[in-house]
């Protein structure tokens, strides 16, 4: 009995490693392809993301990276915002950290500017 004891909590533990992004979320625009991931679940307050960008398939290492979420407006609540810059991680990635006040949907903006060529935004939601 114990041996098939271990043997459940050795594949429930394996079973947790293998998804070990709290959140993740993919979003497109035209050729521009974006994942973003949290080692955490979003929440109030701090939350640091990794976003992964490819364009036309192939990693963006030397861009600028800005990201805005924001809530409009609502009777009785005012519009909220976070911006933030992405810190470069080298290999297409990008680390930074918004402040998100309240829980509901955010619009997140994701503004991408590389060294040479037009800049882009890729558009999409976080929802918690």
């Amino acid at each position: 009995m114990k041996t098939l004891a271990k043997i459940f909590f050795a594949l429930l533990l394996g079973a947790t490693l293998t998804h070990a992004a709290a959140f993740s979320k993919d979003a497109k625009f035209r050729t521009t392809a974006v994942h973003i991931t949290a080692d955490k679940p979003l929440t109030t307050g701090s939350n640091t993301l990794i976003v992964t960008i490819k364009k036309n398939g192939k990693l963006v290492d030397d861009a600028k990276v800005a990201l805005k979420a924001f809530m409009p407006a609502m009777p009785g609540m005012p519009a909220m915002s976070s911006k933030a810059n992405a810190q470069n991680l080298g290999n297409g990635k990008y680390k930074t950290t918004l402040n998100l006040a309240m829980s509901g949907t955010w619009q997140l903006h994701i503004f991408i500017t590389p060294k040479t060529g037009k800049r882009s935004r890729v558009k999409t939601t976080l929802n918690f």
